[in-house]
């Protein structure tokens, strides 16, 4: 099978990678062409032009944002116009679940698919296989898809026929984790103002009442201070957040913690957090305790 994929940063070359190692026929393209050397390297063919990219039988999208997905899609020699009847396009960005829905209509006009299969994990999980994908999308086009899909992840969740769907499961998710990483953020200025070990308090935590991954993963991160380098960056954190607002004010679901989160990146960043990772924004719950943060 011959894949296209689009966007080539840290989690689009990790997943890249995993279906050369699967032994697909991969042609690349990033808008900075350096970064596919390496992907070239190993087999991998350099797309010139996002058309380029789209003469398969599958072509991938991992995108910052909705705006850089739009421009790929709908500009000029973009996806919309390239992919040929039947190919699917696997969108893995994290996006609103408005555009996913206006994806999905416009490739259908084209009798083109589409599947949103947004991932969980970060670089290192997706450098190993180990991403758990949240996919929807037509029935045919999953079935399509799900190879590709078992490559670069270790389980698929399935949410139905409605790409937007998958994208509303994401950006719960990232919720979610933003939300782990404040309560976090809290409980440790906490003790550390009343000189209790962080270290063990976590240890604890994760052997008990909170034994799961994302709190010993984050957990870990935010008591080494382990803010570069960056698995996901902060930017991209309050971008998730003001979607996880923005479909909470579609649907009419207040999301308060939410509207805290969002201030919390955005003092991060007022502050020069532009280039550190999510949980740096630890530093405004430390540095409000009157800590030092970093």
């Amino acid at each position: 099978m011959k894949v296209g994929f689009i966007g080539l940063g840290s989690m689009g070359s990790a997943m890249a990678e995993r279906l050369l190692q699967a032994q697909y026929d991969v042609t690349v393209y990033n808008r900075t062409a350096a970064r596919a050397q390496a992907l070239v390297s190993q087999g991998a063919r350099h797309a010139s032009q996002i058309a380029d990219a789209c003469r398969g039988d599958a072509v991938f999208t991992m995108l910052a944002d909705d705006g850089a997905l739009e421009s790929v899609v709908f500009d000029e020699g973009g996806i919309l116009s390239s992919l040929p009847k039947g190919t699917v396009h696997i969108s893995s960005s994290t996006i609103s679940a408005a555009l996913a829905e206006r994806l999905a209509v416009e490739h259908q006009k084209r009798g083109q698919h589409f599947v949103s299969a947004p991932v969980f994990g970060r670089p290192e999980a997706a450098a190993a296989g180990k991403l758990f994908i949240v996919a929807a999308g037509a029935k045919d086009a999953l079935e399509k898809c799900a190879p590709l899909l078992e490559a670069v992840g270790q389980k698929t969740f399935h949410f139905g026929d409605n790409p937007s769907s998958a994208n509303l499961v994401k950006i719960s998710g990232n919720f979610l984790i933003a939300s782990v990483i404040e309560s976090l953020s809290e409980a440790f200025a906490l003790l550390g103002k009343a000189g209790v070990e962080q270290r063990q308090f976590l240890d604890f935590l994760t052997s008990t009442l909170f034994n799961a991954p994302i709190y010993k993963t984050y957990g870990t991160l935010i008591i080494d201070k382990k803010y570069t380098p960056v698995g996901f960056a902060a930017p991209l954190g309050l971008k998730d957040v003001r979607l996880a607002l923005s479909a909470g004010e579609n649907l009419r679901v207040p999301l308060p913690l939410g509207s805290l989160i969002r201030d919390r990146f955005l003092t991060l960043l007022a502050n020069g957090g532009e280039s550190l990772d999510w949980v740096a924004i630890s530093c405004v719950s430390a540095e409000s305790a009157g800590q030092k943060a970093a």
